[in-house]
């Protein structure tokens, strides 16, 4: 109980005493790797103990590192898996083998850097960076697969070696900080390409294109992009959810991701494994297959078009850009079309979001459910409401993302389907009220 009861402590001031980004926004963004650098020195730089992956990109990255980190473990391997945001529980970031690290070096770990006698300031991210490369230092692990946490040029994480760097594609999101246009925020997440680290790229068209060639032309280092080389060959749709999938890297294999986007995950997390294995990383097929199909149970892995019930049906997406939306509301609108049941929508967004463009992606034939997450960057629903309306879109308040589905599903018939998402912290407080 005495454990428990520092945790919640030291918990408490990591998300008080510290900026999290994630939770306040741009008043917590600290770009720049001096601090990094610095706490890493402090720390006997624990990164250069492990051999790591990188992982940047708008959307998809956390699928893909999970997905990476699945494979690496069937073949043997001791893997960190380092990521974020966590949906409900903080340990939920930094795992190793799927196992969250522990309550008590969540607490040492702190009670190590409050005794240091580091005059450093660093941000929430840096901090729990710092926890987690010290983390798998400690546990030997022999691969860490890192997340990058926004962008890559000046992320946190950008202070790490690794063997393979992936970029899984480029949209618009957090273009206060990244840039205001396609070719700039693609300038700052290929800041992770190293001078001869080999690089992946999931897709990238034109100009996008243009800058991942340059930078790595600058580096000295080569770049694949998966969509050329295209592993996947089959994907389809399984009757047991998810994707069976046919490649020539390992044959036929099964995936229980779900969601039309997966699809190119899995081409991406394909052509990484290959870059891998040219880097000298022995991974056979067999592990490629296993970790596919047990991405979710080796990882832990959640939140993406996770079904939560089948009558009706009922998901849960953390798509939160207009690019991750475009291609759940596809899905949404097809799911409805099967069943024959009307969708309905539980819906709240971060402030800082282009909702007015994310609004007019969404469909005129459903209901909405308007709320927002416990967290001081929520744009309050009360804005929601009144920026739906200016769209011509009717939706109706809640206090909660639990209260808002309880009302969905009250209201709907067998074939309905019901949809949870706009941001990641809907997704949290939904499954942390029900959990």
């Amino acid at each position: 109980m005495k454990n428990n009861e520092e945790y919640e402590k030291t918990l408490e001031w990591l998300f008080k005493q510290l900026p999290m980004f994630s939770r306040t926004g741009g008043a917590a963004y600290k770009p720049g790797l001096q601090t990094s650098l610095d706490i890493d020195s402090h720390f006997g730089h624990p990164h250069r103990k492990f051999k790591s992956i990188h992982i940047g990109g708008t959307n998809g990255k956390g699928s893909t590192s999970h997905m990476i980190a699945a494979i690496l473990q069937s073949e043997g391997y001791k893997t960190g898996l380092y990521t974020s945001p966590h949906l409900v529980d903080f340990r939920e970031r930094i795992r190793v083998d799927g196992e969250m690290i522990p309550k008590e070096n969540v607490t040492d770990f702190v009670r190590r850097y409050q005794a240091s006698g580091y005059n450093g300031h660093p941000s929430f991210f840096e901090l729990t960076m710092m926890m987690a490369f010290d983390h798998f230092a400690r546990e030997r692990v022999d691969y860490a697969v890192i997340e990058v946490g926004m962008g890559g040029r000046l992320d946190s994480t950008n202070i790490i070696t690794p063997e393979v760097s992936v970029i899984t594609n480029i949209s618009k999101d957090h273009t206060q900080f990244l840039g205001k246009t396609l070719k700039e925020i693609a300038r700052e997440k290929a800041g992770i390409i190293k001078t001869g680290i080999p690089a992946v790229i999931g897709e990238a068209e034109g100009e996008i294109r243009e800058e991942f060639e340059e930078k790595a032309s600058e580096e000295g280092t080569t770049i694949l992009f998966a969509q050329d080389f295209h592993p996947l060959q089959v994907c389809q749709e399984s009757e047991q959810g998810g994707w069976d999938c046919d490649s020539p890297v390992c044959g036929s294999f099964h995936s229980p991701l779900s969601g039309d986007y997966q699809k190119k995950n899995i081409n991406t997390v394909l052509a990484a494994i290959c870059e891998m294995r040219r880097s000298g990383i022995e991974i056979s097929d067999d592990s490629i297959r296993a970790g596919m199909d047990g991405v979710c149970a080796l990882t832990g892995l959640a939140g993406r078009w996770m079904k939560l019930s089948e009558t009706p049906l009922t998901v849960c997406d953390t798509g939160h850009n207009e690019a991750g939306l475009r291609y759940t509301m596809g899905q949404l609108a097809r799911e409805a079309e099967k069943r024959g049941g009307k969708k309905r929508l539980i819906l709240g967004f971060v402030a800082d979001k282009a909702i007015d463009d994310i609004i007019e992606l969404l469909p005129r034939d459903a209901e909405y459910y308007l709320t927002q997450a416990p967290i001081p960057r929520a744009l309050p629903k009360e804005d929601l409401v009144k920026k739906f309306a200016e769209h011509g879109i009717t939706g109706i308040p809640y206090p909660s993302a639990k209260e808002a589905a309880e009302a969905a599903k009250m209201a709907s018939a067998p074939e309905d389907v019901v949809y949870i998402g706009g941001s990641t912290f809907i997704v949290a407080d939904y499954l942390e009220a029900n959990a």
